[in-house]
């Protein structure tokens, strides 16, 4: 089974994050279950969203304490919550963060990306709502989830102007982790 931490704040998208990645796993023939907690129902307040799946029914109903994979689609909120608790040992982590921000203190084996997601939301879809970004650069990062399912998914959630522009978002962030490993590659090869 995998599992999948999506740290935001309410009224940033995590909800439809987890169920976007959900619906994308499905069509690659996985069982997807996603589901939202938060306290305070207030936009602003800090909420997760979470998913897991697995090659059969996933039954757990519980919160996700050990990750996989952490997605943090607001980055104020790692000074105040460790966001990075329990992931797992070869973890990866996908931050809404601009190049030059401060990498996370991971262990050796785990992986994080900083992907300027709300940049490139506000370059396609005209808003910093950066959750498609981040949902390419996680098919990218982790390898889990083809590009053309996840562009299927997108296209029926979205339509038209704004469904294209989410389309280009999710391209974007894909590419953007796509460039850092091959640069990270060409680098490790000297």
């Amino acid at each position: 089974m995998k599992e999948i931490r999506i740290h935001a704040r309410a009224g940033q998208g995590a909800i439809t994050t987890a169920a976007l990645l959900g619906f994308a796993y499905f069509k690659e023939g996985m069982y997807p279950y996603a589901f939202p907690n938060f306290g305070a129902a207030r936009m602003g307040a800090p909420m997760n969203a979470f998913v897991r799946v697995d090659s059969k029914p996933v039954r757990l109903r519980s919160q996700i304490y050990e990750p996989d994979y952490v997605i943090i689609v607001d980055p104020t909120l790692m000074r105040g919550y460790n966001c990075f608790s329990g992931l797992k040992e070869n973890g990866i982590a996908i931050i809404n963060a601009e190049e030059n921000s401060e990498m996370p203190k991971l262990n050796a084996r785990q992986r994080a990306f900083l992907i300027p997601a709300n940049e490139i939301a506000l370059k396609t879809i005209g808003r910093p709502l950066g959750n498609t970004a981040l949902i390419g650069a996680f098919a990218a990062a982790t390898g889990d989830l083809k590009l053309d399912f996840l562009l299927e998914v997108i296209g029926s959630r979205f339509t038209g102007k704004v469904g294209q522009a989410n389309i280009e978002a999710v391209k974007q962030g894909y590419e953007y982790v796509r460039s850092i490993n091959s640069k990270t590659s060409k680098e490790q090869g000297r």
